[in-house]
């Protein structure tokens, strides 16, 4: 779509309304010429304290021109804000107008759709108030309005457990038996990169424990743990020993509420390694199926079956781990909305006490994409969550936590269900960002958050295990912005 600015350059706001609004299109900044049918000209301009937005859009010929007026007010901050929620509401306006869609979640694109329900309940609003919030400035559905209502007062009675100085650790290992169809993360396949795995975990726990350092000498206190990947359990069981006793002697685990590791792959899980995680006393395991459709599995490029994840489930179970997470996903290649209800009710019959469910992602570099792999349409993968959303309900599960991503299938999102007392806190806390996450391992992201605000600051680690290995001092870099982030607030 060709894409004219007038009075501003809200780039990033249009072109994420874009993306939400017509999937598959993507912005063109050139002018435009008589015979083009696909555009848009967004305009702007101030005047008296007040915001003037006009959209013209047409799509493929069909046009539809709207405008709005807002007044600004407060700090300059505050009123940026307020010219991109009318920039974005005015252009969606306009094209719900030209294609009478609205998507479920209305004009909103980013990550955390449920934060503005955290921030209304934290302010004292009703949760009535906070949903028509949603629904009246947001457009968003009723029915997506009420979940955001659920996730977010569970995220605001996540922040109420934590103090100024408490911080997650979240741990990666980016191995895997082999690399799925769906996936886009820097993740190396142990079958090509198997001696990558020995340096990559000496570095790791090297990082670890000059992290844990740190930490004890900015007085902070560390509430979760969450080692992800990849696959974790693609390490050998010495390897896990040797990454959970880095975390164990480097850190005060007793404020510690949870230890998650995701086991991930059934291929990848064995006695040893699971009384490895039962000695070191993770509270949670994640087993990830995905589908328990065995002709979808070899789609997306898993060497197993759908017999081996409840193999892998009935060994999980004699450890006795206080809790097992099982992951879905909707719409995958080859998948259909009966083969997504099977793989739901056979997750179900294991009785475990949390079940995630995604929407499929289409990632830049993963084969879907590369390949051309088909994939259920936004209709089908519709039905998929409508049967998951009863049906976990009736079995006693609530959702928790929740997160949407760049072009999800149908602008759908994932959804984290639990049964009452099952929450990963963990995923909570990163997803609604209510505290720091230290991140350690390659690839790994670490988040600085001043609490009680919107103030957060980023810095990452070298992607690539080799480079990783290679360069400590990236880490040391990190790990010395996170302590002077923490001096700087003089908490």
């Amino acid at each position: 779509m060709k894409l004219v600015l007038q009075g501003h350059d809200e780039r990033y706001v249009v072109e994420q309304s874009l993306m939400n609004l017509f999937p598959g299109e993507l912005p063109v900044y050139e002018p435009i010429l008589p015979g083009d049918d696909t555009w848009a000209i967004i305009s702007l301009r101030e005047a008296d304290e007040r915001c003037h937005v006009t959209v013209e859009l047409s799509v493929h010929g069909k046009a539809a021109p709207y405008s709005l007026d807002r007044p600004l007010s407060g700090t300059d901050f505050e009123k940026e804000g307020q010219r991109r929620h009318a920039v974005a509401r005015c252009f969606f306006l306009a094209a719900r107008a030209v294609t009478d869609v609205t998507p479920p979640w209305g004009m909103l694109t980013g990550v955390r759709p449920d934060k503005p329900v955290t921030w209304a309940l934290a302010e004292g609003k009703s949760p009535d108030q906070a949903r028509a919030m949603l629904e009246e400035d947001y457009f968003v559905t009723r029915s997506r309005a009420d979940l955001a209502l659920e996730t977010g007062a569970m995220a605001l009675r996540a922040s109420r457990r934590l103090a100024s100085k408490d911080i997650d650790i979240y741990v990666g290992i980016p191995f895997c038996p082999t690399r799925c169809a769906y996936c886009s993360f820097v993740s190396q396949s142990v079958e090509r990169s198997f001696a990558l795995v020995p340096p990559y975990v000496d570095a790791l726990v090297e990082e670890i424990r000059e992290g844990g350092r740190m930490v004890r000498e900015q007085g902070l206190r560390v509430r979760a743990f969450y080692m992800g990947g990849g696959t974790p359990t693609t390490l050998t069981a010495e390897q896990m020993d040797r990454v959970l006793t880095a975390f164990e002697e480097s850190f005060d685990i007793l404020p510690c509420e949870e230890i998650t590791v995701e086991a991930g792959r059934p291929d990848t899980i064995t006695a040893e390694k699971l009384a490895v995680l039962k000695s070191h006393g993770v509270t949670r395991v994640s087993v990830n199926p995905q589908t328990m459709e065995d002709h979808v599995l070899r789609a997306i490029g898993r060497h197993h079956s759908a017999g081996d994840i409840e193999t892998a489930m009935e060994l999980v179970d004699k450890f006795g781990f206080p809790h097992v997470n099982m992951d879905l996903i909707a719409g995958l290649p080859e998948d259909t909305p009966e083969g997504f209800r099977r793989s739901l009710d056979r997750c179900l019959s294991f009785g475990t006490d949390n079940v995630t469910v995604h929407t499929l992602a289409l990632k830049k570099g993963s084969r879907i994409l590369t390949e051309g792999l088909t994939i259920p349409g936004p209709e089908a993968v519709s039905e998929m969550l409508d049967y998951a959303a009863p049906v976990l309900r009736q079995a006693g599960y609530a959702p928790y936590y929740l997160y949407r991503q760049k072009y999800m299938s149908g602008s759908f999102e994932n959804v984290g269900w639990s049964r009452p007392g099952a929450e990963c806190w963990y995923n909570i806390d990163i997803m609604s960002e209510l505290c720091s996450i230290l991140s350690f391992g390659a690839g790994g992201s670490t988040k600085m958050v001043e609490p009680g605000t919107n103030h957060i600051e980023r810095v990452f680690n070298l992607k690539y295990p080799k480079e990783y290995t290679e360069r400590p001092e990236k880490c040391l870099a990190n790990q010395a912005a996170f302590a002077a982030f923490y001096k700087n607030l003089n908490l």
